[in-house]
């Protein structure tokens, strides 16, 4: 017998196993089975699960189950990703706590503690995929820095070197100068800063007067190269070509004439800072012949260097910028200082202010490598679902521009380029190949060193797709599973991640897609649609909601609000509704274990004759088709939401009740073995998106030794057509629904048996309702039935069909103070709308409120309109 309630502690702990000691997760490349592959997005390696992890990882393992099921050889690879500059950051604070520096250990040491750190930590996150219900093939389980990952960055970044697709270049980066080393743009954070605007004033070189140039960085100015003014502005154009003198520096520089410049902003015009800033270095590139200088102002550690005046020499750029502006002041070149608002780039981890630094660095030629990955979505060979997603794609892979692939740190891949005593550069894929190449050159035996930078991470996993997969060599694994049927990550890593693949894989692997389509996924929000932040407290930590709701109620919720184009608003509430759903197919299942309807092998859906049983079948028939529909086309939040309304409203409402007055009659056997059918398909059909109970009563209720993870998925019999029944029960439900809605609506006492008046019945609808009467009287409380050809005053009318149905509640309530209610009800609901429209009305309050505040008060307005057309459609039918 089941136990009264679901232990979902006992049965995580127990299937987590089982799941992974069964060998069915494991992908067989020997197999004829048709495969189907997804490559898990490695988390960090030192990261633990937060909730966007939770709803990544959940809709990979809700398609994985599913097409096991559907009879594929499924490969979902696991994996974590060595995450340079996390990992770098948490060894230097360890050394911090130590009064160490990275300096002080070495490189060698440095590295021991970082893989000592992966050793300790490096598992931490897979075993929270495991308690989400992760089923990936632990087996092929891989690290971004394992041996075999290794071979292959170090062969593909030769092969890009050699064919031109990879060169050294300077050109300016984002630097952190707390971590000294460049870094990627997802990695910087844009905040809105209440600064300073500076006003200064250059002079002409010539003495006749000065031309004013406003700045948010006036410690820049020690690097200007040039001041630019719009072609057209009429107010500059005489002073096109002539020069001015940088105040404090005292260099003479010229004055351009660019488009960049918005002549109706400020004074128009701006001063080119090339080394310091990304549109000024393109500035810089249209006027090189100009002979604008190229200034870099700053040691790696954001102090400045021996390119200022020696009085700024060693300062750090803040105090720089304190000491600029009284300098300024002093020699009466500052006009004047305004208050100003601008977003200032902060770098993710470190949290300094991010500088556009000019320094040498390793490059990609993306334009080149991204032309098939364009064109491969461009002609539909890769999809994006949602496809508006395509959009954003296109935007950034039509304007590429050279991709930063080295880093200045020590953690990763340390790029495999040597270098000869005239700085000759040296690529290959070791050390002693190297060697072997410059002695050749030189003709003698030189001393190399290895360049110090290692490779971005976004380099390294570009491979994942075919990397994991044994690339460069040609294995059983890259053949069959190569590509990928679709990649599940989120919109922010479009650019950095997802193209990148697109590029890689296209150009090792013959132009062939990583992956045939991309799954992108919204952003998990709290309950009032803000984003998650600790600083602001909403955050919703995973495991603590698996410990408090389980498993499967996290994953039916994530799934279930997983509508595609739309982020999550993920409130507690929803969490304890889905875990209700999980304790009503239990007692349901209790329910149908007691009274002996359970799984029959030797069933036939075909041989049933009534009408209920039949229209289950139909109904169970239906939510397949339309699940199998919506897991095709990723609409995760429609495959579980009909899972939801079938099991809890058809078959739980609906079925188990009409079916309590047959198991007492001469269908009974019928009825149980049909309970038990049905039953068994719920149990299958829910198995990928709540995967934990459902193993716990297929083992319970004898329906298979073999767990839910190896069975097959059902299969819809075509042949059995029973649409007649279908369209009985509905009626049977029509009927009601509406007579339990009018109840309600009238206050009419639960207790309270009504007659029910019958008019205009057609010749079906009084054999539905004959047929049917046991379960109407159950079900809607009713009496008696009379059919009549008037009906009577005070009589409540429904009309179903061409049929019309009568309540009489006269004798039962009071219908002038059930008129009073209903009227003080829909007054109640109009002033709350005028109060909502008065603040929708109100700019002050739409511009200022969070867009949260905004939409609830739109909700509220719209289901107080529904509340008043309820009651007074309750009031229209007292007044017949």
């Amino acid at each position: 017998m089941l136990d009264k309630s679901f232990d979902y502690s006992a049965a995580q702990a127990d299937f987590t196993k089982q799941w992974e000691e069964s060998g069915l997760t494991q992908a067989d490349p020997s197999s004829d089975k048709e495969p189907f592959t997804i490559m898990m997005p490695p988390p960090n390696v030192n990261g633990s699960l937060h909730v966007g992890h939770s709803l990544v990882m959940t809709l990979q393992d809700v398609m994985v189950r599913y097409q096991r099921m559907k009879g594929k050889d499924v490969l979902w690879m696991p994996g974590t990703d060595h995450a340079s500059i996390a990992v770098d950051l948490l060894i230097r604070k360890e050394l911090e706590a130590e009064g160490l520096k990275k300096e002080d250990i070495g490189r060698e040491e440095f590295l021991k503690r970082c893989w000592a750190q992966k050793e300790k930590s490096g598992g931490t996150i897979m075993q929270q995929v495991r308690q989400l219900g992760g089923t990936p093939d632990w087996s092929r389980e891989r690290f971004t820095m394992d041996d075999a990952y290794m071979k292959s960055v170090i062969t593909i970044f030769v092969k890009m070197y050699r064919d031109g697709l990879i060169y050294r270049d300077q050109r300016l980066v984002n630097w952190d100068p707390k971590m000294q080393t460049s870094i990627s743009d997802i990695e910087v954070d844009h905040k809105d800063v209440k600064g300073k605007l500076y006003h200064v004033k250059y002079p002409y070189e010539d003495g006749s007067g000065h031309i004013s140039v406003a700045t948010t960085r006036p410690e820049t100015i020690l690097a200007d190269g040039a001041i630019a003014v719009h072609p057209d502005d009429e107010k500059y154009k005489d002073l096109i070509g002539k020069f001015v003198v940088v105040p404090v520096a005292d260099r003479i520089i010229p004055i351009i004439a660019d488009e960049y410049v918005k002549a109706d902003f400020g004074s128009g015009a701006v001063k080119i800072t090339a080394a310091h800033d990304y549109n000024d270095f393109e500035v810089y590139k249209r006027h090189k012949d100009k002979g604008i200088p190229l200034i870099n102002l700053m040691n790696p550690d954001g102090t400045m260097n021996e390119n200022c005046p020696e009085d700024y020499q060693g300062l750090d750029r803040f105090a720089a910028r304190d000491k600029i502006i009284a300098d300024l002041d002093d020699l009466e070149y500052l006009e004047k200082i305004e208050d100003h608002v601008h977003q200032v780039p902060y770098a993710e981890r470190s949290g300094v202010v991010v500088e556009p630094y000019l320094t040498d660095q390793w490059y990609v030629d993306a334009q080149t490598l991204g032309k098939p990955a364009l064109e491969a979505v461009e002609n539909g060979d890769m999809e994006f679902a949602p496809k508006q997603w395509e959009n954003t794609y296109f935007s950034w892979m039509r304007n590429l521009e050279p991709w930063c692939i080295s880093r200045q740190l020590w953690w990763g891949y340390q790029i495999p380029a040597w270098y000869g005593p005239d700085d000759k550069i040296f690529v290959a894929e070791t050390a002693d190949e190297a060697q072997a190449e410059a002695d050749s050159h030189y003709g003698e035996e030189v001393e190399l060193r290895q360049d110090d930078d290692i490779l971005d991470t976004w380099f390294s996993s570009g491979l994942w797709p075919f990397a994991t997969l044994g690339w460069p060599d040609k294995t059983p694994e890259l053949d069959k599973y190569y590509p990928g049927d679709v990649l599940v990550t989120g919109f922010d890593i479009i650019f950095f991640w997802v193209a990148r693949m697109m590029m890689m894989g296209m150009y090792v692997m013959d132009g062939k897609v990583p992956f045939d389509k991309v799954y992108m996924h919204g952003l998990v929000r709290d309950a009032k649609g803000a984003k998650m932040s600790k600083s602001k407290g909403n955050v919703l930590n995973p495991l603590d909601l698996i410990e408090q709701y389980g498993t499967d109620a996290l994953r039916f919720t994530l799934c279930a609000m997983c509508g595609q184009g739309r982020d999550i608003k993920l409130a507690e509430q929803r969490l304890e509704g889905y875990r209700n759903f999980g304790t009503k197919l239990w007692n349901a299942a209790r329910y149908c274990q007691m009274n002996e309807a359970i799984p029959r092998a030797d069933f036939d859906p075909a041989t049933v004759n009534h009408a209920v049983n039949q229209w289950i079948i139909h109904e169970t028939y239906s939510v397949i088709q339309t699940l199998d529909q919506s897991m095709d086309s990723h609409r995760f939040n429609d495959a579980a939401n009909g899972l939801y309304h079938f099991v809890w409203g058809t078959f739980c409402d609906w079925y188990l009740e009409f079916t309590k007055p047959l198991m007492d009659s001469d269908y009974s056997g019928e009825t149980r073995a049909t309970t038990g059918w049905v039953l068994t398909q719920i149990i299958k059909i829910l198995n990928p998106f709540m995967p934990y109970i459902t193993e716990q009563l297929n083992k319970d209720l004898n329906v298979s030794d073999e767990l839910l993870l190896g069975q097959n998925w059902p299969v819809v019999d075509a042949s059995i057509n029973y649409a007649g029944a279908h369209e009985q029960i509905s009626w049977l439900q029509n009927v009601v629904t509406e007579i339990r809605s009018v109840r309600m609506d009238m206050n009419v006492p639960a207790s309270a048996k009504l007659g029910l008046l019958i008019m205009n019945a057609s010749g079906d609808e009084k054999t539905w309702l004959d047929n049917n009467q046991a379960v109407i009287s159950k079900m809607a409380r009713i009496e008696t039935f009379d059919h009549v050809t008037d009906m009577p005053q005070g009589a409540i009318q429904i009309v179903i069909g061409g049929m019309t149905l009568g309540l009489p509640v006269a004798d039962i309530i009071d219908l002038d103070k059930e008129r009073e209610r209903l009227n003080k009800e829909i007054q109640k609901h109009e002033k709350e709308i005028k109060q909502i429209e008065g603040k929708l009305a109100n700019e002050n309050f739409v511009s200022k409120a969070p867009a949260e505040v905004v939409e609830e008060q739109k909700i509220r307005k719209t289901e107080a309109n529904v509340m008043i057309e309820k009651l007074s459609s309750a009031l229209k039918q007292l007044n017949v």
